[in-house]
């Protein structure tokens, strides 16, 4: 049995740890020696890189639909502090940095959220899938992603099923971010968008790129672990120069998390 945190010995103590944690992890910013993206600018810039659609609304989730309406919610107001900025070169873009005061004038509402091993109505929940979308625009560009951390367990199928195994970016602030490096000479702005059923993402650049990437993986595999499923994939990025036959192949990182729905029938999981 693992050893249980003070905060769950005594839940009392929870918000006191939240405030520590976000304290230190935004004074940790300050001092990191990173720009931070801030500006924004009405005007796109000129060039699309990339973009892409996530649908809003789960009806595969097996949870009240009122939680994903409070997650859209959720995703609106948090996607104004988004859409619009622009990364100049040498400046780092940081999720929270963008998104903390998001609900200073109108509050969030309970969208579903990973908390202690359940999914449950959380104040905020449902963020996760702009960092999902923002992470796979990311993948699309020469930008360098300097922190991304995986879902440690997915709990209902994904809404795009041709999405490469492993392409997700989980956030909580006081403890995980989302943050990328323009480490080019170009600039770079990012887009979103929303209508009844859609969340749409842009990448939008100053100079044209050269080059264009596709993300794969080169092996998904499941497996059986004391009574719970596991799925363990590598991600590879295909790098294709537009204007020539020039192609280069490199694996981004391995990812693992614990798969908490039902796998078809098809899927061989092996028993380990």
């Amino acid at each position: 049995m693992s050893r249980k945190r003070l905060t769950q010995v005594f839940p009392f103590l929870l918000p006191i740890r939240k405030w520590q944690r976000k304290t230190f992890f935004y004074l940790k910013m300050r001092f990191d020696r990173n720009k931070y993206a801030r500006e924004m600018s009405k005007k796109f810039l000129p060039y699309k890189v990339c973009d892409t659609t996530s649908l809003l609304l789960n009806q595969n989730s097996g949870f009240d639909m009122k939680f994903q309406l409070n997650k859209v919610h959720n995703l609106k107001l948090a996607s104004k502090t988004i859409s619009h900025i622009m990364i100049k070169p040498n400046e780092t873009f940081s999720f929270w940095q963008l998104v903390k005061s998001a609900d200073k004038k109108i509050p969030y509402k309970d969208g579903l959220n990973f908390v202690e091993g359940k999914i449950v109505g959380d104040y905020g929940g449902g963020l996760c899938q702009l960092s999902n979308m923002l992470f796979w625009l990311f993948l699309h560009t020469p930008m360098t992603i300097t922190e991304r951390h995986c879902h440690s367990t997915v709990s209902f199928p994904s809404t795009t099923p041709d999405l490469p195994a492993g392409i997700d970016a989980t956030i909580s602030e006081g403890w995980l971010d989302l943050k990328v490096k323009n480490t080019t000479d170009n600039t770079f702005q990012i887009k979103i968008d929303f209508d009844d059923e859609f969340m749409y993402g842009t990448i939008f650049s100053k100079k044209p790129e050269d080059f264009e990437y596709e993300i794969y993986n080169k092996n998904v595999s499941y497996f059986r672990k004391n009574k719970k499923v596991y799925q363990s994939a590598t991600v590879y990025r295909l790098k294709k120069d537009k204007y020539s036959k020039y192609r280069q192949s490199e694996k981004l990182y391995s990812n693992k998390c614990e798969i908490a729905y039902e796998l078809p029938e098809d899927i061989y999981i092996e028993e380990k």
